[in-house]
């Protein structure tokens, strides 16, 4: 019998293919065939070893995107002994193209296998000489198998199904490799969950994680959000102020929805992301940043790529590592879980009291499709524990939609408008019901309004201007 071919939903990480694993009975009518999913990752590993010179026998063995080589203790690979080395000699980059050995403008120049060069690729074997010293290159990439983790929590996610053991066994095993990665999943997967896991299991996780959310930003401002400005770079800008990349420096920088990002943009954030130095908007001086850029966005990259909206140089700089995240309706075996850890949260209990769902509640909760993933899962559990007085939540207590009671009414808009005017009219009424509905759900709290909906605060804080809302007013007295 012919193994049947993956299902794409049968596991959701990337790089690495996934394989299956088949019962070794051939299944008989009546009995079942036992899928294990499995996925792996590939490490694009290499060694330099000093061949020649006073540092003869050093070497190091590294995953990292780029590998500096130099006097200076601060590099990877250090030439303690040659004093004609460089403070900062060469890099050694990871590139779509292979590994490719940059010179840092050094004094005496680096050679490859006998030629002076400034940017080349290497091949396994070649000889790098810097000062005094000869090192030998050789790639070591590896593919390693990543296992379902065995725990169905991790950094304040819970999953008992495979698919997401897979992402928290594949998260513990990059966490400590220095490298860039994409998060992909649709609207309220747990985007910013992961990248927050991965920062508090890496060796960064006592430097800043800065968050930024290129959806959320005015377009005029992203850049300088980004980049950070000087003062009187533009209309203002009455001080001086560094942006994400610099205050995540020795950390962490989140960049949800980087799908929105402008494509005049993307070439400077690569820049960024290949040079490792920001120059603020309106500025002339560049800051060395070191920093590791975890991007998620909830398009279909590559699609965006073949559209000619998003780079496909600036994606494969990032994806060093990509994780797929499974939507809510793939794993619903995991809704009971998620529910019964929100309804044991401390303060939750303090406000509400102990409550429990119902077994009728629980079903009609699973077999509701969750367009809005986990994010709205936690809206509804907000929501129900308004109107649900006693211990128990049972079905009257869902929302209608969940019940699936709810009729499709017609978007209420003038059509005697212009269809810019009419559009515009409906997005502005939309914006200020939906936000003063959350802002009630949330007793005027910003911040928690924000994580809610999944905007920025300063979306939120925005907004709350634009519309003139007195969250001050919904807080309870």
């Amino acid at each position: 019998m012919t193994a049947p071919n993956p299902h794409p939903d049968d596991i959701h990480t990337n790089p690495g293919d996934v394989g299956l694993e088949l019962s070794s009975q051939s299944p008989l009518l009546g009995e079942t065939l036992v899928v294990e999913p499995r996925a792996s990752v590939k490490l694009h590993k290499c060694r330099l070893l000093v061949t020649s010179g006073p540092d003869t026998g050093r070497s190091m063995v590294s995953d990292k995107e780029r590998l500096r080589c130099g006097a200076h203790p601060g590099n990877d690979l250090v030439l303690v002994e040659d004093r004609t080395a460089s403070r900062h000699h060469f890099e050694v980059q990871y590139t779509e193209r292979g590994h490719l050995l940059v010179d840092l403008g050094s004094t005496n120049g680096t050679f490859l296998d006998g030629r002076r060069i400034e940017r080349a690729y290497l091949s396994p074997g070649s000889q790098i000489r810097a000062g005094s010293s000869v090192i030998t290159f050789a790639p070591l990439d590896e593919e390693v198998p990543v296992e379902p983790d065995r725990e169905g929590e991790l950094c304040g996610m819970v999953g008992q199904s495979v698919k997401m053991r897979q992402v928290f066994g594949l998260i513990k095993r990059i966490a400590p490799m220095d490298v860039s990665v994409i998060i992909q999943g649709e609207t309220g997967t747990g985007k910013e969950l992961v990248s927050c896991a991965i920062h508090e299991l890496s060796g960064r996780k006592k430097g800043p994680m800065v968050v930024l959310d290129c959806g959320a930003i005015p377009p005029n401002l992203i850049e300088s959000e980004l980049f950070g400005h000087e003062k009187g770079a533009f209309t203002g800008a009455v001080a001086s102020r560094p942006g994400a990349f610099e205050r995540a420096n020795q950390g962490t920088i989140f960049l949800d929805e980087l799908g929105e990002l402008r494509t005049d943009l993307q070439p400077k954030l690569l820049r960024v992301l290949e040079n490792r130095e920001v120059r603020r908007v309106g500025g002339n001086e560049t800051e060395e940043v070191d920093v590791r850029v975890i991007a998620a966005t909830n398009r279909d990259l590559q699609k965006e790529i073949d559209a000619g909206a998003f780079r496909e140089d600036l994606f494969f700089r990032l994806s060093v590592i990509s994780i797929q995240l499974p939507p809510l309706r793939q794993r619903r075996e995991d809704i009971p879980f998620i529910i019964r850890k929100e309804l044991a949260d401390p303060d939750l209990v303090a406000r509400h009291g102990k409550k429990r769902v119902s077994a009728q509640a629980m079903a009609v909760l699973q077999g509701y499709p969750w367009p809005g993933n986990v994010r709205e899962l936690m809206n509804v559990l907000s929501h129900v524990l308004t109107f649900a007085d006693g211990p128990n939540i049972e079905v009257q207590h869902l929302p209608a939609r969940v019940q699936g009671q709810q009729v499709d009414q017609p978007l209420p808009f003038n059509e005697l408008l212009s269809f810019k005017d009419a559009k515009e009219q409906l997005l502005e009424n939309f914006e200020r019901e939906y936000l003063t509905s959350v802002l009630k759900r949330c007793d005027g709290n910003i911040s928690r309004a924000a994580r809610e909906s999944g905007l920025h605060r300063k979306s939120i804080e925005r907004l709350v201007k634009k519309y003139s809302l007195d969250a001050r007013a919904m807080k309870p007295r």
